[in-house]
């Protein structure tokens, strides 16, 4: 039934988006070539479909982002875990971490491509990076603010690091880590394909300033299209992981946090 809704969901709110976008052709008078119609961008879709450059596309990004997402993730959880627990070594970290954190990814770029070329690494570098962070300082907030009594109750049955942290630590923060999961899942998303639009001669972003350069807006509305989409279903899969998470770990409130 909450699946039947969210897919209800999901289907009004992009006919109101269609809806509204062919009036604002209709009505707006502007030059098909710069603001295509809905019928024009299908018509678009279609033929990137055909051709099997929207798929090669897709195939493109999601390996990377695949690729780069996990890394972040296994990273960030992982450190963040270390790091939350070891709460003297945290306040020398955490003031090297602000001050990269809000460095855009795609600022590492010019020498992410010098140092590895053009391809698929400095898109996974660039995700790597745009996901590391809001895993690490969601990880770390939720282990510092873990209620004391888990702990308690682990050494008084003997348990031990690193069944501490597996068993213990993890299943308590991570209803908090998955809050981390989500906006690195977004950044990460992002950057990915902004990264393409520069340091990649394939996928979406690439397929972006390929028919940028072209002058076929429909193919350009069509691949952002494809992009939201693509990000839709993927936070969809997280959070059919969290419950996954939730359920192996027999999380009570992870089921809850990621609804």
């Amino acid at each position: 039934m909450r699946m039947n809704n969210a897919v209800l969901h999901v289907l009004v709110g992009f006919a109101v988006l269609v809806i509204l976008w062919q009036a604002a052709v209709s009505f707006g008078h502007y030059n098909p070539a710069l603001f295509p119609s809905p019928r024009s961008v299908v018509i678009g879709v279609g033929e990137l479909i055909a051709n099997g450059v929207l798929y090669k596309g897709i195939a493109a990004s999601m390996y990377r982002f695949a690729v780069g997402y996990g890394i972040a993730v296994i990273l960030g959880i992982v450190t963040g875990l270390i790091l939350g627990w070891l709460k003297n070594i945290w306040p020398f970290v955490n003031p090297v971490v602000q001050i990269l954190r809000p460095i855009s990814p795609i600022a590492w770029l010019p020498f992410v491509v010098l140092w590895f070329g053009i391809g698929d690494l400095p898109a996974i570098l660039i995700v790597v990076i745009a996901g590391f962070f809001p895993v690490l300082l969601s990880t770390v907030s939720a282990v510092v603010k873990i209620d004391p009594t888990y702990l308690k109750i682990a050494k008084n049955f003997g348990i031990r690091q690193p069944a501490l942290l597996t068993k213990i630590v993890f299943p308590a923060a991570f209803p908090h880590i998955a809050t981390g999961l989500h906006l690195a899942l977004g950044t990460a998303w992002v950057f990915l394909v902004a990264g393409e639009m520069v340091g990649a001669q394939s996928g979406l972003g690439y397929l972006i300033i390929d028919s940028r350069n072209n002058f076929r807006s429909d193919h350009l509305m069509g691949t952002m299209l494809t992009i939201g989409l693509l990000g839709l279903l993927l936070d969809g899969a997280i959070r059919l992981l969290e419950r996954w998470v939730a359920r192996t770990w027999n999380i009570q409130s992870g089921e809850k946090g990621a609804d």
